[in-house]
């Protein structure tokens, strides 16, 4: 990559419960105004726009949008599952750093209910093949099919089984989700729970219990990336920039039966490695990262497929502390998906505020101590997933 671009400003709403928010388009204009302002740019200045969300009808970006400006620029709707945000960025940045534009606006909201139900039951479902390879390891469970909860309450399941782990340990990465939301403002849940509190809410599936699952959220977040020259001519804030940046699609091992694969551990691993590649930055230089912790097991598997620990040591890594304040990498200072929220579209747009606004040194009460570069994760099963590698300008 040429490091050539910037990310100007970010901007983002608090999060909320399912069906306690404003309209998408509200939400989407208040994101977009805040990251206009903080970059130092009007909508006029924009060259071109990517909006990611799921639930929504088609152009939804365009009336989100639409509440800030009219310009006729060209808009761009993204639909990558739970990885939506974080593609709308990808194609920003990308746009910006193969010249075509100077100035990208990256946009994601969610607009959510608390009852998510699929739509066209009569058509092919996109997780038909992951499904299957769910239930030809476990058997069809008792009840519904528990969502998504399924695929990585399956991959904890297997981790166990391979390891002879205790999975109470998953449950701890709820508390220290929990614990770190408490200083962020934006975050849905704020209060602290114990281990025992967690383990003690309702089983959904596998070692899974409602506490170790990111809840249905609304929400609405935003960046403006921009080029080094078009920064330094119009006197914009420069010191974060995109170091790397790679998203990745499934390959033939997702479905060959491997419970951690099927949720992306071979995606995560292969855009990593391009990341750090890319960037001269390996995982050990990183200290403050956000990751994709839609369920307590797969932050924890993201440990080992991110490269923060070898495989097969995840659990000594939480139980040492090593994912938090005064351990080897501060992991998701927001509270993550599980406590700040997961309003789908927004969510990777979200994990870029909160980075920047580390390496700016502006997180507060969440500063991390002596952050140069910050790593984000983000993963939609289906599949994509994307990793980014941002540094503060010099370091």
């Amino acid at each position: 990559m040429s490091e050539n671009v910037v990310v100007a400003g970010v901007g983002m709403i608090p999060f909320t419960k399912a069906g306690r928010s404003e309209s998408y388009d509200v939400m989407g204009a208040k994101a977009t105004r805040q990251a206009l302002a903080d970059a130092g740019v009007d909508l006029a200045d924009v060259q071109q726009a990517y909006v990611g969300y799921i639930y929504g009808d088609s152009t939804a970006g365009q009336k989100a949008l639409y509440q800030v400006g009219k310009t006729g620029m060209p808009i761009v709707n993204v639909n990558n599952n739970c990885s939506s945000g974080s593609s709308a960025l990808f194609l920003a940045r990308q746009a910006v750093e193969s010249g075509t534009v100077d100035v990208a606006l990256a946009l994601g909201f969610e607009q959510m209910e608390p009852d998510v139900e699929g739509r066209w039951p009569e058509r092919p479902h996109p997780l038909e093949d992951f499904v299957k390879v769910v239930l030809g390891k476990y058997g069809m469970p008792e009840g519904p099919l528990p969502g998504a909860a399924l695929f990585f309450g399956a991959a904890g399941n297997q981790y166990v089984e391979e390891y002879g782990i205790d999975p109470k340990v998953f449950a701890n990465i709820t508390v220290k989700n929990r614990r770190h939301a408490a200083n962020n403002p934006y975050a849905v849940f704020r209060d602290p729970l114990t281990v025992e509190e967690v383990l003690g809410s309702r089983t959904i599936y596998g070692p899974l219990t409602k506490f170790q699952c990111c809840p249905p959220s609304s929400g609405a977040a935003a960046a403006v990336v921009v080029s080094k020259e078009y920064a330094k001519k119009r006197g914009l804030r420069a010191d974060v920039e995109i170091a790397a940046q790679a998203l990745v699609t499934d390959t033939p091992s997702t479905f060959e039966g491997d419970m951690k694969r099927l949720i992306g551990f071979d995606m995560t691993a292969a855009a990593s490695k391009q990341v750090y590649e890319k960037s001269g930055i390996g995982p050990e230089d990183v200290r403050v990262a956000e990751v994709h912790d839609c369920f307590t097991t797969h932050e924890f598997l993201i440990y080992e497929s991110i490269g923060f620990t070898p495989e097969g040591t995840a659990e000594k890594f939480v139980l040492d502390g090593q994912g938090t304040y005064g351990g080897q990498v501060v992991v998701n200072p927001s509270g993550g998906l599980i406590a700040k929220g997961h309003p789908i579209g927004a969510t990777g747009l979200a994990q870029c505020a909160e980075l920047v606004w580390q390496l700016r040194g502006e997180a507060g009460d969440r500063q991390v101590d002596g952050v140069n570069v910050a790593l984000q994760h983000n993963l939609g099963l289906g599949g994509a997933a994307v990793v980014t590698m941002y540094r503060k300008a010099g370091a």
